[in-house]
């Protein structure tokens, strides 16, 4: 009995050891086995954490670069602020220089250019073969709308003018659909010209040419003694070198100039005096439109010659070559050295035109009926043929090929209502309004 107990005893002892053993084997696994967890754990950190300091790292030199280049940009724009005010400086020098050596300068030349470099270079060259004797007296500009490249590049290849840029990123907002964006550009860029000219390069007068122009070989010398005629006569609002009614068939005489109450455009002088007035209401567009319309006058009339001396060859442009072919291809340019300086441009005078331009109208023969040219070009002197409203002179107009175009009431060319062409030779005809005798005191 003894024996079997001991032995009994002896077996749950030796099952008890077993489990045990077991139950130790088990709990060493599972501690090896979280040991080894532990372990991939503790290493992941330890990555994360090298991880996280590398990108800690990464972004402390990235923030030292942003802070590198944030100053480099500072120090860029400084030095960009200074060397601006350094051109705008020497530029400015350089204008006085220029105007100090000559005293005697009549005006600037500026030709207002965007995107046709080919037209520009051709307009330059025809300048350049008259302006070039006289360039103290006339300095010459570019004015670029925009920035095409070709267009600078071309202007800057010319060392005997000074460039100017107009940059204008703002948004333009047309007043009524259907009208073209160009236009409002058109007139920021004159506006911003001409204040540069008249303000920042102080010039007392300007000539405005466009980059699509020939001059005549006495441009320079006509603006020269016109110009005596605006510091005289105060009711001179501007020179121009055009006649709208300029076409080989429609002048004689390059040594004729008429006053009229239509601005014709196209090569033009204005001077400071006019531009301080103007530069306040300057329009948002169309600004040659603008500067027809009679309340902008004053009273105020504009000079222009018989025979034009521009011609504009532009077919192409932001007027989509209106009128090109009709009007402004057969357009006769000048083609003789008149002597301006010898010329008596007095009869010119506010006091004396009027006088002088009705004694013309009054001696020629006034003419009537539905056949106006055919009679016209029957009567061997001046013939002056009277309309009754704008209708009426689009009508006769029609019969000669002149234009018909009204601007404001006036028509093109018109002086006290009366437009005055060369017909079939030395002849002139005068087209009468309805009250233009009476204006003129016939």
């Amino acid at each position: 009995m003894g024996t079997k107990f001991l032995w009994d005893f002896r077996f749950l002892l030796l099952v008890a050891a077993g489990f045990f053993i077991y139950i130790q084997i088990r709990l060493f696994a599972t501690q090896s086995q979280y040991a080894e967890r532990l372990a991939t754990v503790v290493e992941s950190e330890n990555q994360c954490n090298s991880q996280t300091r590398r990108l800690i790292d990464q972004i402390s030199m990235q923030q030292g670069h942003i802070v590198a280049l944030e100053e480099e940009k500072k120090q860029r724009d400084q030095e960009y602020m200074q060397m601006k005010a350094l051109v705008q400086d020497l530029e400015g020098k350089g204008i006085r220089s220029l105007t100090d050596k000559s005293q005697a300068h009549v005006a600037a030349v500026v030709i207002m250019a965007c995107n046709r470099a080919d037209y520009l270079e051709r307009t330059l060259n025809s300048i350049l073969k008259y302006q070039s004797p006289v360039a103290k007296k006339y300095p010459l500009f570019v004015s670029q709308d925009g920035s095409d490249p070709n267009v600078k590049k071309k202007a800057m290849s010319y060392k005997q003018l000074t460039f100017l840029q107009h940059v204008d990123s703002s948004p333009v907002h047309t007043e009524r659909p259907g009208e073209l964006i160009a236009y409002y550009k058109i007139a920021r860029h004159y506006k911003w010209a001409l204040d540069k000219l008249f303000y920042t390069h102080n010039f007392s007068r300007v000539i405005i040419l466009e980059d699509d122009m020939e001059i005549a070989p006495d441009f320079f010398d006509y603006f020269e003694a016109t110009a005596a005629l605006m510091e005289k006569d105060k009711s001179i609002m501007a020179v121009s070198s055009w006649n709208d009614n300029g076409q080989k068939q429609f002048v004689h005489d390059p040594y004729v100039l008429y006053r009229s109450d239509f601005f014709p455009g196209l090569g033009w002088m204005l001077s400071r005096s006019t531009w301080d007035e103007l530069s306040q209401k300057w329009p948002k567009a169309y600004w040659d439109d603008w500067l027809r319309l009679q309340e902008n006058h004053k009273g105020r009339q504009f000079i222009r010659p018989e025979v034009c001396r521009t011609y504009n060859f532009g077919e192409l442009g932001s007027s989509l070559g209106q009128f090109f072919r009709q009007y402004l291809e057969p357009i006769k340019l000048n083609d003789v050295q008149v002597d301006w300086k010898s010329m008596d441009l007095s009869y010119l005078m506010e006091d004396k035109y009027k006088d002088h331009f009705a004694q013309i109208v009054k001696s020629a023969k006034p003419i009537s009926g539905v056949d106006a040219a055919l009679k016209a070009s029957n009567v061997g002197g001046d013939v002056r043929i009277k309309y009754k409203d704008q209708s009426d002179f689009e009508r006769i107009a029609r019969q000669f090929g002149i234009f018909e175009e009204w601007k404001d009431g006036v028509p093109r060319t018109a002086y006290k209502g009366v437009v005055v062409f060369r017909y079939r030779g030395p002849n002139s005809v005068f087209l009468v309004g309805p009250n233009s005798l009476k204006e003129l005191g016939i």
